[in-house]
């Protein structure tokens, strides 16, 4: 065990600095400081010696050398069974230290900052406490060394236990802990300055980097993956603040694997609207889908589309779950979530009989604008995340019938949502909301046939919407056989012109948009 009798504080973070300051201090032990943690601990009446005063060399060129000095860094790296080093030490009179409390400019989180400057950002590449700490531990035998306050209760506990000295166990895994920070911490400036010295840095669709280094934090552990006999636990990213890592569950089991990808895949979806509007999602793919001037018809309708399907369900809701709302949702078949906004206190007893349904909170309507992930065997693939939005006016109806405009309003409807369906997607509409949705099939002719074999009410006069060009007529023909009567694609297909000839064979009208939507 290592005997702790001289400690060296310099932290950006101040979180719980000063209560573990006065429990060393209490034990006796000596403390170097700098800059601001040096006047935060003087203070509040902890004894701390500056380090220019223990160096005899003062602070220089705006703090940015400060602790690099032989007595900062001898006293860090001297091995003490070493007789040749403890007589250089000697020689030089440079003391031991044997504690160092480092954690490191915010670099990640200035680089979030709204249009922050590139000369800000480099005043937060640290030097010194990165010295610092590979310093220490490299040295670890003799060398007790923390970047995470969250350590400080432990390190206190251990020091209280035996005595003011520090097990070689815990010293060796606060060094390896501390590798892992500055590694990721180098990945994080390299990966910065790497977009911003080659142009990419305002241009994040134009490049990617040639490395990648991610950083997550696990936020819970999950009861088990997408099948009872796989391991999962959920993290959070680095550096981000918004999205599904908000959550607040008020009721319920504690979430699963499925519940948050269904989560996640509902509540983006209903981000599309800005009327009042409901989403119901089923293992990833929405079956329901509506919007309309009040919350409870949104809901009404949504759940009318598939309530087969919708049994087990996830409810989104892009406003406060109101009274009206909630007393359809109650009546409703089993569901596993709702999640809107907010759920006052006095409509959640509607649903305190149902233990089992979990009921989420989550504001942020905004879109998030983010890098998507997937995994392949021995890689990933990275993508910008599907943000496109559609331009009314860039809809270029390629039929003689052009669509009224109640029947446009409805393919745009229909087209938000087949954005979030997974491919071949094909979404049947009447008004702003889905009668009939076929997704992830092989073949884009068995989706309309699926579409039309899910809807609950007449097909005749409907809208479709495609998330993807047709590449044959087939699918085209079999639709108007349903009843549609105007269609929205992407357009571009080798077949465009026979495809337009049959919609004007049968007078049906057709809007291309020119943006695809694929979801595998």
């Amino acid at each position: 065990m290592v005997k702790i009798k001289r400690a060296l504080i310099s932290v950006s973070d101040k979180t719980g600095i000063l209560d573990f300051a006065k429990e060393l201090n209490n034990m006796g032990v000596d403390i170097l400081s700098t800059g601001g943690t040096a006047k935060l601990l003087r203070e509040n009446n902890i004894p701390a010696k500056e380090v220019s005063e223990y160096t005899g060399f003062p602070e220089m060129l705006d703090g940015r050398v400060k602790t690099l000095h032989p007595k900062i860094h001898g006293g860090l790296l001297a091995i003490r069974d070493n007789p040749q080093h403890m007589q250089s030490l000697k020689e030089h009179d440079i003391g031991l230290i044997d504690m160092v409390v480092v954690n490191l400019y915010p670099f990640e989180k200035t680089t979030q900052k709204p249009n922050v400057s590139i000369e800000e950002v480099i005043e937060n590449i640290d030097i010194g406490g990165p010295s610092m700490l590979r310093s220490a531990a490299k040295n670890h035998r003799f060398v007790a060394v923390i970047c995470n306050p969250l350590r400080y209760s432990q390190v206190i506990a251990e020091l209280k236990k035996n005595k003011g000295a520090i097990p070689e166990s815990l010293m060796r895994e606060l060094a390896v802990e501390v590798f892992k920070r500055t590694s990721l911490y180098d990945g994080a400036i390299y990966e910065y300055l790497n977009r911003y010295l080659t142009g990419l840095a305002q241009q994040p669709a134009q490049g990617f980097p040639k490395e990648l280094n991610l950083e997550f934090t696990k936020l819970q552990d999950l009861r088990y993956g997408e099948n009872p006999h796989q391991q999962a636990a959920f993290y959070k990213e680095k550096g981000k603040a918004k999205g599904l890592i908000n959550l607040k569950q008020l009721q319920g089991k504690e979430l699963s694997f499925n519940n948050i990808l269904d989560l996640n895949a509902a509540f983006e979806l209903v981000k599309e609207f800005s009327n009042p509007a409901a989403v119901v999602v089923k293992h990833n793919n929405p079956c329901g889908v509506a919007e309309d001037k009040t919350l409870d018809k949104a809901f009404l309708a949504a759940w009318k589309c598939d309530p087969l399907s919708a049994f087990g369900g996830i409810v989104a809701l892009n406003r406060k779950l109101d009274l009206a709302t909630a007393a359809l949702i109650a009546k409703s078949g089993f569901l596993e979530c709702i999640i809107a906004p907010e759920i006052p206190a006095q409509v959640r007893g509607l649903f305190e009989g149902k233990k089992n349904l979990r009921l989420v909170e989550l504001a942020g309507l905004e879109p998030i604008a983010e890098l998507e992930f997937k995994r392949v065997s021995g890689g990933l693939l990275l993508q910008d995340k599907d943000l496109d939005t559609l331009d009314p006016k860039n809809l270029k109806v390629v039929t003689k019938k052009k669509p009224t405009k109640k029947e446009l309003e409805s393919l745009i409807f229909g087209w938000k949502v087949a954005k979030h369906v997974k491919s071949n997607a094909i979404i049947l509409t009447k008004g702003t909301k889905t009668i009939g949705i076929g997704a992830g099939q092989m073949s884009r002719v068995d989706s309309v046939m699926i579409a039309k074999k899910k809807a609950l009410v007449s097909t005749q006069n409907t809208c479709l919407a495609s998330d993807a060009f047709f590449p044959k007529e087939d699918a085209v023909v079999n639709a108007i056989k349903a009843g549609v009567k105007a269609v929205i694609q992407p357009g571009g297909s080798i077949a465009d012109e026979a495809i337009i000839k049959v919609c004007d064979k049968h007078k049906i009208s057709m809007v291309t948009t020119g943006i695809r939507h694929f979801r595998h």
